[in-house]
């Protein structure tokens, strides 16, 4: 198997970057920046740590992050499988990378940066819904922000609804658990998550 080892190989194979994928970086949100990423309902949460990375699925009812100053996001960490581990990852490490999803658009927005977990009082409950706040939010600083060629979506077709997979053809949440702990009751836990996900959304 021929295996590139050095950055003169990739580079040789690859050749020279294109003008466009250089000049979209920028260090601050433009406006045109700032209206994709509030469109943007959902983003993947990529951090590291000591045990290794992490990449950690985000979602909100609208734009899954608020947008604080041209440098700034504020993420609510709300209720999910408490593993926490991209926040565990951010204490130690504050490098993260968001990718943002815009529904029906195959652009993609990008943000490299650093990270902090607050736990401010007025922070946290200024994200309240239900009568719910999240117990903590993660502020995240941009080192730099880009879109995304639309090329991996194109290819995915990932908002045909005619490629939709449907879930009834899938292993279950509970048919998963159960193949990496025998003696887990799969049926239970299926009956029971979708009420319980309901109650524990925020």
């Amino acid at each position: 198997m021929a295996i590139i080892s050095t950055v003169e190989e990739l580079k040789a194979l690859y050749g020279d970057t294109s003008e466009a994928s250089v000049v979209k970086v920028t260090k601050t949100l433009t406006a045109e920046y700032r209206q994709m990423i509030e469109a943007s309902p959902f983003a993947a949460l990529a951090t590291v740590g000591p045990e290794g990375l992490d990449c950690s699925p985000r979602g909100d009812d609208r734009c899954v992050v608020r947008i604080a100053d041209e440098k700034t996001v504020l993420m609510p960490d709300w209720r999910g499988n408490n593993r926490v581990d991209s926040l565990l990852n951010i204490v130690r490490d504050p490098r993260v990378a968001l990718m943002f999803l815009v529904p029906g658009s195959n652009t993609t927005m990008r943000i490299n940066g650093t990270a902090v977990v607050s736990v401010d009082p007025a922070l946290t409950s200024s994200f309240e819904v239900d009568g719910k706040h999240p117990r903590s939010v993660i502020l995240v600083t941009i080192g730099e922000v880009y879109f995304q060629c639309a090329r991996a979506l194109i290819r995915s077709q990932l908002w045909n609804p005619d490629r939709f997979v449907d879930p009834a053809s899938l292993p279950t949440p509970g048919t998963l658990l159960k193949a990496a702990k025998d003696d887990f009751d799969n049926e239970t836990y299926d009956r029971e998550w979708a009420g319980r996900a309901a109650k524990t959304m925020w």
